[in-house]
């Protein structure tokens, strides 16, 4: 009979563990770990962090058509959605008027991500702000740990020249590594964590890999957006924490500067020497001559439709004809590596417009929390 009933007890046992998982991915807790793979995805992982978004995105949209979420509509997210949809109507606008729907309807599914916005946006916010904060300062400082890691290995081991971590771009690498090292500059200055010195850490981190990718314009973003948080944060820097902070920026700068010498050194003469060849002798073919080219096509490619653009795939064609035209170079992008020119030639000004809207929209709610809050 005991036998018996444990027989009849091992399937209940069995379940307990499972009952006691279940319990514990709440929607809250799937939200937190979405939430640190989103932003630690990026440096380290390169394009996982799409499928995690987007897929994210779309169990979103199952679980609104189910009533289990609502979505949360608030003034900024109004605005900044409103900015985000008029940007996506210009470009379908611009392909239309540029004969080239049919062509770019396969581009223009890219959209899909700025579509998702309210919809993600509207799931996030169950969880606490704080918390997200934290969870994205942390996994931020995961990130950029990570990116070092990867830049090490693919410049020292594998020996590139420039190390792409897991984007495969050193750009787009150097890009998001220097939004996670800037996510650890501003939680360690704002106080969200009690402990400093692991985010100033990782940031320094951050800050290494982004020379080893020798992505030199990043460079500078990278001091721009430094001063514009140290800007942000100056009420919370007493003159004891300014000396100690000059100190470790000191510090650090100078263990940078002689762990990264070469890179810099190497970048810095190839940018001379770039912009030598291009002033003496109007040469386009380097790094450099290749970006003011693409401005220079751009910008002509802007004056013929300035209102609704030439459409997506219409990029292509027009770089490849302008540089043929104007430096006799056969040449081939299919963008013009900046994210408002782009928008300008495709989507025309209402385009252009639009994509400003959405950072300068952003940018205000930002400045009026912290005219209001002392909250990290």
């Amino acid at each position: 009979m005991n036998d018996l009933r444990t027989a009849h007890e091992l399937p209940r046992q069995a379940l307990i563990p499972f009952a006691t998982l279940r319990r514990r991915f709440t929607p809250a807790n799937i939200n937190i770990c979405f939430s640190a793979a989103c932003f630690f995805s990026p440096p380290v992982l390169g394009s996982v962090v799409s499928f995690v978004f987007h897929g994210g995105a779309l169990w979103s949209v199952v679980l609104l058509a189910a009533k289990r979420r609502r979505f949360n509509f608030d003034r900024p997210m109004l605005g900044i959605t409103a900015a985000i949809y008029i940007y996506c109507a210009a470009m379908v606008l611009g392909s239309i008027a540029g004969g080239m729907l049919r062509a770019d309807l396969p581009l223009l599914l890219s959209l899909a991500t700025l579509l998702f916005f309210p919809i993600s946006y509207s799931t996030w916010s169950i969880t606490d702000k704080l918390t997200l904060a934290r969870i994205a300062v942390r996994a931020s400082a995961a990130a950029c740990a990570g990116a070092l890691v990867l830049a090490i290995i693919q410049y020292y081991w594998i020996g590139m020249l420039r190390a792409e971590g897991g984007a495969g771009n050193p750009i787009v690498f150097a890009t998001v590594t220097c939004l996670a090292a800037m996510m650890c500059l501003a939680g360690a200055l704002s106080g969200i964590e009690k402990d400093r010195m692991p985010l100033i850490a990782a940031a320094l981190a951050g800050v290494l890999a982004i020379l080893y990718s020798g992505s030199r314009l990043v460079w500078v973003a990278l001091l721009v957006a430094a001063v514009a948080v140290l800007l942000v944060n100056r009420n919370k820097l007493t003159r004891g924490n300014m000396r100690r902070s000059l100190t470790i920026a000191v510090a650090s700068g100078l263990l940078t500067v002689a762990i990264t010498f070469p890179i810099i050194v190497d970048r810095t003469a190839v940018l001379f020497k770039d912009w030598d060849a291009l002033v003496t002798k109007g040469d386009h073919s380097t790094p450099l001559g290749l970006r003011v080219g693409l401005w220079d096509v751009g910008v002509n490619a802007f004056r013929e439709t300035p209102f609704l653009g030439h459409g997506v795939s219409a990029s292509r064609a027009l770089i490849r004809q302008g540089f043929k035209d104007r430096f006799g170079m056969d040449q081939g992008f299919n963008h013009f590596h900046n994210g408002f020119l782009t928008a300008l030639v495709e989507a025309g000004l209402m385009g252009a417009l639009a994509l400003a809207a959405v950072f300068a929209i952003a940018a205000c709610h930002a400045a009026r929390v912290l005219r209001r809050s002392a909250d990290p």
